[in-house]
C-alpha cells in the first residue's frame, strides 16, 4: 500500500489467527501497514503499541516506525513529561528477557520506566526483587494474601510520582470448590519502590453486585477456559485507570473523586470505581445487564456488556469528557456465561456511557461503517481512546488492526500490524499472530524535538480486482 516504508507496501502471508474462545479462519493473504488515511479528517499523531515481536513501537499515521524499544509493553504507556521531570519520550512498560511477560504470566514480571534512548531509569518487581517486594504480602499472611505477588496487565504513573499497578497472587479461600483463587489487587508504589497503598479484590467480593445465584455458581466453578489444576482466575481484572479530574466531581459527586481508581473484570462483566480513601466500591455497572434489544437507539440504558477491556473516564478537554469509554468485546464471560450478540450477530462494540445516568450516549459497531456487525470483532484484548477532534482510536486487538473512526462511523485511518509473533517451542499449535493488547495515541510534542512524522494521504483500495498470481 502507499506508505513511506516499503515493508508496509507488501502483502503478508500469515497463519490464520485464532481467538481464545472462538476460532475464525482469517484470510491467508492480506495487507499490513496503512490501508487508508485522510489527514484532513484524522487526528494526526503518533501511535504507541507493542507488537507480536515483543517490541514496543512508535509509528506515525503513515505507518513509519519513528522509534522502537526492545521491550514488551503489555501495554506500553507514555509518561507525561511533567510527571517525568520534564523529560520527553519516557515510557512505562514491562521489561523483556527473563523478567518480561504479559498478562497473567508465570514469570515474575518487571515493570520499568525507560527513557527515549532505552535506559531503564526506574524499575519495580521481577525475579530479583520478588523476595523484597513479596514482603508486602508477608505482612498480610493472616488475611491469606500470600507472597507470590505478580504485576499484570496495567499500570499508571500518578502526578505525585508514584505508580499504581495491577497485581495478582494465589490464595486458598474457604467455600470455593477451587483449591486456590488467583486474586487481583492494586499496589501504589513510590519512587523508592515502597508499597504505600494496597487493595485486594476478594475483600470486596460482596460489593461487586453478584446475585446469590451468581455467587453460588462462582464458588462452584473450578475455572474457565484454563487448566482446572491452576488457581481459579475468577475475576481477571484486565484494566486499571485513574478517574482523573472530571465534571461530576466538580459538581459535587464524591464517587468521581479524581484520585479514585477504576477497574474492570473481564470474567465477571463488571466495571467499578474504588474509593481511594476507604477501598470501597462506590460506583459500578454490571455484572448483570438487560439484553441488547435496541442496538441503534441512543441514548439507552446500558445493555449487555461482556468480556470488556480498557474502561476509563474520558479526560477533561476531550469531546465526551467525564463519560466512560469502554471496548465491549462481546467475548464469552459471566456467571453464568451470558448470551452474546449485537443486532443478532456476533460482533464487538465501543461504548460511551454517561456514568451518572448509566446510559449509552454513543456507540460504534461494524454496522456504523456500513458493514455487518461481525466484521468488527475481537473477543479479547483491545482498546478505544477518544481523540481531541472527536474521533476515536480503536484497537481491534485480536486482529492487530487499529483505526480512527469519526462520531458518524467513517473510518479515516486504518492500520494492520505487520509485527507477528514467532511460534514458541512449547506451543503444540505453533501459532503466529499479530495481536495487539492496546494502542495509545501520542501527541507529536511528547517525543524529543526532531522526531519525524509524515501525513501523506492513503486512498482506500478497491480490493475486488486484486488477485494473487500463481508462480510461473
Amino acid at each position: 500500500m502507499a506508505t513511506k516504508h516499503p515493508k508496509f507496501a507488501l502483502l503478508s502471508i500469515a497463519l490464520a489467527t485464532a481467538s481464545v474462545h472462538h476460532a475464525f479462519a482469517a484470510p491467508s493473504v492480506y495487507p499490513t501497514g496503512v490501508t487508508r488515511y485522510d489527514p484532513a479528517k484524522a487526528y494526526n499523531s503518533y501511535v504507541l503499541f507493542s507488537g507480536g515481536d515483543r517490541k514496543t513501537h512508535l509509528i506515525d499515521l503513515n505507518g513509519n516506525e519513528v522509534h522502537q524499544w526492545p521491550h514488551t509493553g503489555f501495554p506500553p504507556l507514555f509518561i507525561d513529561p511533567q510527571w517525568a521531570g520534564g523529560k520527553q519520550g519516557h515510557v512505562l512498560l514491562q521489561l523483556s528477557g527473563a523478567t518480561g511477560g504479559g498478562g497473567n504470566s508465570k514469570e515474575a514480571q518487571s515493570l520499568g520506566e525507560v527513557d527515549w534512548d532505552g535506559k531503564v531509569v526506574w524499575q519495580w518487581g521481577g525475579a530479583k526483587s520478588q523476595d523484597a517486594y513479596g514482603a508486602a504480602g508477608n505482612s498480610n499472611d493472616a488475611s491469606g494474601y500470600g507472597t507470590a505477588i505478580k504485576q499484570h496487565h496495567d499500570w499508571h504513573r500518578l502526578p505525585n510520582g508514584n505508580t499504581v499497578i495491577l497485581i495478582n497472587n494465589e490464595k486458598p479461600v474457604k467455600g470455593f470448590k477451587a483449591d486456590k483463587l488467583l486474586d487481583d489487587g492494586i499496589y501504589e508504589i513510590d519512587p523508592n519502590g515502597e508499597v504505600v497503598w494496597k487493595w485486594q479484590a476478594y475483600d470486596h467480593l460482596n460489593e461487586f453486585g453478584f446475585s446469590k445465584a451468581s455467587l453460588k455458581l462462582l464458588r462452584q466453578t473450578l475455572g474457565r477456559f484454563t487448566d482446572k489444576s491452576k488457581p481459579f482466575d475468577y475475576l481477571h481484572l484486565n484494566n486499571l485507570s485513574v478517574v482523573g479530574p472530571n465534571k461530576w466531581f466538580d459538581a459535587g459527586d464524591p464517587r468521581f473523586d479524581p484520585d479514585n481508581v477504576l477497574i474492570d473484570s473481564r470474567e465477571a462483566n463488571f466495571t467499578a470505581i474504588i474509593e481511594k480513601k476507604t477501598g470501597k466500591v462506590v460506583w459500578r455497572i454490571g455484572p448483570d445487564y438487560q439484553p441488547i434489544t435496541a442496538a441503534n437507539k441512543l441514548p439507552r440504558p446500558v445493555d449487555q456488556i461482556s468480556g470488556q477491556h480498557d474502561a476509563h473516564i474520558i479526560p477533561k478537554g476531550l469531546p465526551g469528557e467525564g463519560n466512560l469509554l469502554v471496548f465491549d468485546n462481546q467475548g464469552e464471560a459471566g456467571y453464568p456465561a451470558v448470551r452474546l450478540g449485537v443486532g443478532g450477530q456476533l460482533g464487538s462494540r465501543v461504548l460511551e456511557i454517561d456514568p451518572v445516568k448509566k446510559a449509552i450516549v454513543w456507540h460504534y459497531t461494524g454496522a456504523n461503517s456500513g458493514r455487518p456487525n461481525y466484521t468488527f470483532y475481537s473477543s479479547y484484548i483491545s482498546s478505544a481512546r477518544r481523540l481531541p477532534n472527536g474521533n476515536t482510536l480503536v484497537d481491534e486487538g485480536m486482529n492487530g488492526r487499529f483505526f480512527q473512526v469519526t462520531a458518524k462511523g467513517e473510518i479515516v485511518w486504518e492500520y494492520i500490524s505487520p509485527y507477528f509473533s514467532q511460534p514458541r517451542a512449547d506451543d503444540p499449535l505453533q501459532v503466529s499472530s499479530n495481536t495487539v493488547y492496546r494502542a495509545q495515541p501520542v501527541p507529536y510534542g511528547w517525543a524529543p524535538a526532531g522526531t519525524p512524522h509524515s501525513e501523506k494521504p492513503v486512498n482506500a483500495q478497491n480490493t475486488a480486482p486484486l488477485r494473487v498470481s500463481a508462480n510461473p
